[in-house]
């Protein structure tokens, strides 16, 4: 069965770990946030008297209520078995300084009888004709290794048993037991006696998860195993509420102050959540933003998520800057951004997140305009001219790029068409072109904020002045080629491309965020009727464009928050509340926004915990606040 939704991820520089709703392990990341997954199944349970397996993620007796500890990424899962009236508390937490991820499970007997109970580890791991991996049962814990890593089960408690192979036989009967210590099976199974407790009693147990790169070899592993068995993880744990505690202290870049509702409760989770995502998805030592933490490795229902792309992660990083995750901002365009960038200019689709060329399917003019318009953004915020020096060469040779294509395109030109933002269409796109004109005035106004660096060199400060009168008669040349081409005198609309007549959220980039046009220019605003006519659902949701088929084609948090952006820049502030509402009542438990909504659920449909999603939300609400829309 196909796990599509991580309703919460938690953390550190080295490990990100997602979960269901029920608290099951599904997906385990190690030594980057996008590479490598480990997981296949990673399920727990316990045999309680005689029962059968009574799984704690899947189970018919079970009542779930999951939470984060407020303020950081250590999450609690409370399952109730009515069953037998036992109450565990699941905490899953990764240390800060240890690669370890610790699994802190309370039972407590709410029954008026003796449970005598039995704890069951089943962990199958992703094995390849090229990577397969066995199963080491030696020295307490189970090692499931492949080549390159071994994943490390153990406690500080002794195993009572263990099976290495054919466990699928039997550990729904809650039997775990073979001769063989070690064998040829990606899935192995161990168990732990925790005795019996007794009516109104509690017992604790802790479980933890190491991921070990097998360069040390089995003797090193076995001493790192005996070493992290000494760790007081109760010192750990504590440790790790105060790193994120602190950690959201000082990114609290909005400093919300709102009154206590419903509402405003909402607003604290998502925005508490989206401060204490960015770092499990960003590459600490690239810059690299992961777009989201994966949900289809299997490629059954998309191209995949966990990639880096440059535009996606230019507006994330602009939601950081607001967040004071400006070190974090520059090192993604000071050091992701210069590696990536191919000789002739531009930025490739998506990438891995340590730099690495992801797979594509063809490339997107505007990633690389929205990395200039990205690095002038950030100076606004900062106001630091070192950044712009340091990233002049690579703005330069992205604008000699993108003025080369758009030399194609203004004289039709064959050329190597370029897909839409969406990925879905090849050709000219209008958003795409209004990436270019702001990208070309972003590097107009880098220029004339380092115009005294060139003023000791003659002959680049001529260059310079000359480039910048280019570009300015380039950014009219656009424009003018926009409003030949692109608008509809019959429909009295703006078109998104210059092969169908569809309707596109994006559209709105001409307003926001590129600034070509008004927000209450004549063209724009028949423009915007034709989007609330096609787009608007009647939820009071946005769709991307007319006919999308993508995952059914729902509303989409973006294209909502971008019509919420638009109606602040007209100043039709009930709408932009209306659109931001919406987001606020479908966002999903914990704080997560999703990618799209389902209209009848009103909940998350597909991608939870989006990054360009939470962008948009932190920028959306900066300006809400701006404006005094939230008192």
């Amino acid at each position: 069965m196909e796990k599509y939704f991580n309703d919460a991820v938690i953390g550190n520089n080295n490990i990100t770990a997602s979960f269901t709703k029920r608290g099951e392990l599904i997906r385990l990341f190690y030594p980057t946030t996008d590479y490598k997954q480990f997981i296949d199944f990673f399920h727990t349970g316990v045999k309680v008297n005689d029962s059968g397996m009574i799984y704690l993620h899947n189970d018919v007796n079970n009542i779930y209520n999951q939470k984060f500890i407020n303020k950081t990424n250590i999450l609690k899962t409370e399952i109730v078995n009515t069953y037998f009236n036992l109450k565990i508390t699941q905490t899953d937490f990764v240390c800060i300084n240890e690669n370890i991820l610790v699994k802190r499970y309370k039972f407590v007997n709410e029954n008026i009888i003796d449970l005598d109970i039995n704890f069951l580890i089943h962990s199958k791991l992703i094995s390849t004709d090229n990577n397969p991996v066995s199963g080491l049962c030696k020295n307490n814990a189970l090692l499931q290794y492949m080549h390159d890593y071994s994943l490390c089960v153990f406690s500080k408690n002794k195993i009572k048993s263990s099976q290495i192979n054919n466990s699928m036989a039997n550990i729904n009967e809650g039997q775990v037991w073979d001769k063989d210590y070690v064998g040829m099976s990606s899935d192995s199974s161990i168990s732990y006696d925790l005795g019996i407790l007794r009516p109104n009693e509690e017992k604790e147990f802790e479980l933890y998860l190491y991921i070990d790169d097998n360069k040390t070899g089995l003797d090193g592993i076995e001493k790192t195993i005996n070493r992290i068995t000494k760790i007081d993880f109760k010192t750990e744990y504590e440790q790790t509420l105060k790193y994120w505690k602190k950690y959201f202290k000082i990114h609290d870049g909005l400093a919300l102050n709102l009154e206590d509702n419903p509402r405003n409760n909402k607003i604290r989770e998502i925005y508490e959540r989206t401060i204490l995502l960015y770092p499990l998805l960003q590459n600490s030592q690239t810059g690299g933003m992961s777009a989201a933490v994966e949900v289809d490795e299997k490629l059954t229902k998309c191209g995949r998520y966990t990639y880096c792309w440059p535009r996606d992660a230019v507006f994330i990083t602009d939601a950081m800057d607001i967040l004071n995750m400006t070190k974090e901002t520059e090192r993604f365009y000071k050091h992701f951004c210069k590696n990536t960038q191919s000789k002739n200019g531009m930025w490739e689709q998506r990438f891995f997140t340590d730099g690495r060329l992801a797979p594509c399917w063809g490339y997107q003019i505007d990633e690389t305009a929205s990395v200039v318009y990205g690095v002038y953004k950030h100076y606004l915020r900062m106001k630091d001219k070192k950044f712009l020096r340091e990233n002049l060469k690579m703005c330069e040779k992205a604008i000699s790029y993108l003025q080369k294509y758009m030399e194609k395109v203004i004289k039709k030109e064959e050329m190597q068409p370029s897909y839409d933002l969406w990925e879905m269409h090849e050709g000219v796109h209008l958003y795409s072109l209004a990436s270019i004109f702001k990208a070309y005035d972003s590097m107009i106004n880098i220029y004339e904020e380092l115009k005294e660096d060139f003023t000791k060199n003659r002959i680049k400060q001529e260059n310079v002045n000359k480039d910048k009168e280019t570009l300015k008669e380039k950014k009219v040349q656009i424009r003018e080629f926009i409003l030949q081409n692109f608008y509809d005198e019959q429909r009295k609309t703006f078109k998104r491309n210059l092969e169908d007549d569809l309707i596109d959220i994006s559209i709105i980039g001409l307003v926001v965020p590129f600034e070509m046009f008004s927000a209450k220019e004549k063209k724009i605003l028949n423009t915007v009727e034709n989007i609330n006519l096609n787009l608007r659902t009647y939820t009071g949701g946005y769709k991307r464009f007319d006919k999308d088929h993508y995952m059914g084609g729902k509303p989409w948090v973006i294209a909502t928050l971008w019509m919420a952006e638009y109606y602040l820049e007209t100043g039709e502030n009930r709408k932009a509340k209306e659109c931001f509402d919406f987001v606020l009542k479908t966002s999903g438990m914990n704080g997560y926004l999703s990618e799209q909504v389902d209209n009848a659920s009103l909940s998350p449909s597909w991608i939870i915990g989006l990054g360009w999603s939470h962008a948009m939300f932190i920028i959306v609400l900066e300006k809400l606040l701006e404006k005094g829309l939230l008192a």
